[in-house]
């Protein structure tokens, strides 16, 4: 099983977003951070599945192709994720929550605050909930995209903003 770190989001310096100003080329950036699984309902079984997620996502989202977009996802996964998501890091994980532990990493050791204004995550699992409250901390608007039945609350209520999928949305074409 797969163990977080205990490593807290920290920016480089002690002071708060809100006290010291980005560079001009680091201002108004947006991660994005794709639990593929946690949309598609399970394990990405095929192309066409990690097709309809990146369909959807896009037509939420706006993707943009100067954006960076990471996409956690099962080691099992990766082989029908890579050919659509090519233009994305992959990161992949093993275990029960793998996608999330990568995605997690990710969040805590890179600095993001420091880097970027907003962030996007794409999950409604409460395992990122401490990680997405202690970004609002410093200054980053972070936004959830997530099915309506599969937010948790606590991490609703650490986000700056929620995004749900409607029922008609659900995945219909990819499924194994």
């Amino acid at each position: 099983m797969n163990k977080m770190r205990t490593q807290k989001v920290q920016p480089a310096e002690t002071a708060t977003n809100e006290n010291r100003e980005r560079p001009p080329s680091l201002r108004g950036r947006r991660l994005i951070l794709i639990d593929i699984e946690n949309i598609s309902g399970g394990a990405i079984r095929s192309l066409a599945e990690a097709r309809w997620v990146h369909r959807i996502l896009d037509s939420t989202l706006g993707l943009r192709r100067q954006e960076q977009v990471i996409v956690g996802v099962s080691k099992a996964g990766a082989i029908h994720t890579w050919p659509e998501w090519t233009s994305a890091r992959l990161v992949v994980g093993t275990g029960v929550n793998g996608a999330d532990h990568a995605l997690l990493d990710v969040l805590n050791n890179e600095n993001i605050a420091d880097r970027f204004d907003e962030v996007v995550l794409v999950s409604g699992d409460g395992i990122f909930t401490e990680t997405v409250a202690t970004l609002g901390r410093y200054g980053v608007k972070v936004t959830v995209v997530a099915h309506r039945t599969s937010l948790a609350k606590r991490l609703q209520m650490a986000a700056s903003q929620a995004v749900t999928f409607t029922p008609h949305q659900i995945n219909l074409e990819g499924a194994a």
